[in-house]
């Protein structure tokens, strides 16, 4: 969808580009950042605690684990941020991920946009997209709002989000791609 207004519109489009530019500019692995930004699950939190300290090797026996200095995730989060920041600084660009709209909400000429459709539409278009069932579907979908909401509780302490977040909200149930894209393209020119 993002490629569409991109397109329209004559401007870059920017998607995990994000990542790579923050990591080259501050020398951080890619997968240090690309981990932060990743929702983890109760288990995997857990294990890697675990991992961390120490494991036992036998009775009497106890190894310790001790892993390289990981980057602090505050900063690897305002990296980020940082990328967004001057990517958009750039100019002529359209960045569809890293709750760019939420880093970029002050300034004056961006313009924030929600393109959003109804639970069923989105599992419908996930069944003819990606040959997946409803049920597979429909738990895809939940699984990605839930990680969607925990990257904006983590990254911006955004409890909820709310359509007053953004300059133009578009529920694609009704209205084909190269319409509302169009719609964007006529507010981007405002």
């Amino acid at each position: 969808m993002g490629r569409l207004v991109a397109d329209k519109l004559g401007f870059r489009l920017i998607d995990e580009e994000i990542v790579t530019r923050a990591a080259e500019s501050q020398d951080v692995r890619v997968d240090d950042l690309a981990d932060v930004e990743r929702r983890k699950s109760l288990l995997t939190r857990i294990l890697s605690e675990v991992a961390i300290g120490a494991a036992t090797g036998g009775p009497g026996a106890v190894m310790i684990y001790a892993p390289e200095p990981q980057p602090d995730k505050k900063s690897l989060r305002a990296l980020i941020r940082q990328a967004i920041n001057e990517t958009a600084d750039e100019g002529n660009v359209v960045i569809v991920s890293h709750a760019a709209s939420y880093a970029l909400a002050n300034r004056e000429n961006v313009l924030r946009v929600l393109v959003t459709a109804s639970p069923e539409t989105r599992a419908r278009r996930l069944v003819d997209a990606n040959g997946l069932d409803e049920k597979q579907a429909t738990k895809s979908i939940g699984a990605n709002d839930a990680g969607r909401a925990d990257y904006l509780k983590r990254f911006y302490g955004i409890a909820d989000e709310l359509p007053t977040h953004f300059d133009l909200v578009i529920n694609t149930d009704r209205i084909p791609a190269d319409q509302w894209s169009e719609l964007v393209v006529n507010a981007a020119a405002l």
